[in-house]
């Protein structure tokens, strides 16, 4: 087990630098290409779009061709097209590039859930905790050296491409854990998918308060994600300076991972209002009071934000029956979340264009809030 959790560790790590890493790296990657600041805003909203759209797909695709050649296939997608990226002369090839990461990461976050479930069914929450604090590191790792190493390079390209040899790692460690898998015999097709007689929960109520939970969150999370850096160099920061800036917030957002889910007990809506309600009131911080210290109220809308995202992850567990319609609702929730989620860094960048600045967007950042904090008390669970 002990070998299974370094190999997961090291894959999870993989599965946010290529999008984390580009916040920092918009303004010159906008000022390169000369393009607008709703176009450089793709570069984090594609990868969002395509890790909801691929949640729902991808059980099929390992079923077809084999969970393990799906997911090597999906490591080596997303590092080829991160190489690529930082090799890109062109905005299409650009664009493309950013296409594949987002592919790439969709498809081997949904088959390492599915590893996890079938496999561990007994450690799902330990597991399922070290998993997402895995790819909090790798965020924060990304946030913290892209701008730094883009200023000591003298542009984007090396500090967008170096986050390609994580890639390569967990390529390896893949290969360590299919191997293991063979030599026991245990080798089973991860699913992230109803079977027959579970369908997906579109018509079901509850599951869209869950799946508008998630992405109102995903919302908050890509937006900032994205625009953090940018916004703060526009009122002086510099650009290693709004990367470290970044990086507390992925910080914050690692810690308040496996936080929210060891506090957490049947009945979350106090917690989940909780945790909303502390993301609320940093973005109204910085709303209303812009010169304010960034470094307490960005760190503490990250608490808020990544206590959310683990709560958001449980729901679906909360209302299911068993396995197979566990694994209907969380692709539910997970695909309409993630696609919703999308949106945040292109309307955020169309605002930014519009209106010239970053006041309309970050009130944009305190509706969403407002609205997630809003169906906490809706969020009961099911009632055996």
């Amino acid at each position: 087990m002990a070998v299974a959790i370094t190999c997961v560790v090291l894959v999870a790590i993989d599965l946010r630098p290529a999008i984390v890493s580009i916040g920092p790296l918009l303004p010159s990657i906008r000022d390169e290409f000369a393009i607008s600041n709703a176009q450089a805003s793709l570069l984090t909203a594609i990868p969002a779009l395509l890790m909801g759209l691929f949640a729902f797909p991808t059980p099929w695709l390992a079923r077809r061709f084999g969970r393990d050649k799906v997911m090597l296939a999906a490591l080596a997608t997303l590092t080829i097209a991160a190489l690529a990226r930082a090799f890109a002369d062109n905005v299409t090839s650009l664009f493309a590039a950013t296409a594949g990461v987002g592919a790439g990461i969709a498809v081997a976050g949904a088959l390492v859930a599915g590893f996890i479930k079938k496999n561990y069914p007994r450690h799902v929450a330990l597991l399922t905790g070290i998993y997402a604090s895995s790819i909090g590191l790798g965020r924060t790792i990304s946030a913290a050296l892209a701008g730094p190493l883009a200023e000591a390079s003298g542009g984007w390209r090396i500090g967008a491409g170096i986050f390609t040899l994580p890639g390569f790692i967990a390529i390896g460690a893949w290969m360590i854990i299919a191997r293991a898998e063979r030599r026991a015999g245990t080798v089973k097709s991860g699913t992230f998918a109803p079977r027959k007689g579970s369908s997906l929960p579109f018509t079901n109520p509850v599951a869209g308060l869950a799946a508008s939970y998630f992405a109102l969150n995903n919302f908050l999370f890509f937006g900032l994600i994205g625009w953090t850096a940018p916004m703060y160099i526009e009122r002086g920061m510099s650009g290693a300076d709004a990367a470290l800036l970044l990086a507390s917030f992925t910080a914050a957002f690692m810690v308040a991972n496996p936080l929210a889910g060891f506090v957490s007990r049947n009945d979350r809506r106090r917690l989940i209002a909780l945790f909303a309600s502390t993301s609320l009131f940093g973005i109204l911080a910085i709303a209303l009071m812009p010169p304010t210290t960034p470094y307490l109220f960005i760190p503490l809308i990250a608490l808020g934000v990544g206590g959310s995202f683990t709560l958001g992850m449980v729901l679906p567990l909360d209302h299911a029956r068993d396995a197979n319609e566990a694994n209907s609702w969380t692709a539910f929730v997970l695909g309409i979340g993630y696609f919703a989620g999308a949106l945040g860094p292109f309307l955020l960048g169309v605002a930014r264009d519009s209106t010239g600045g970053f006041t309309v967007p970050v009130w944009m950042l305190v509706i969403a809030a407002v609205l997630k904090l809003s169906l906490a008390p809706l969020l009961q669970p099911r009632r055996i």
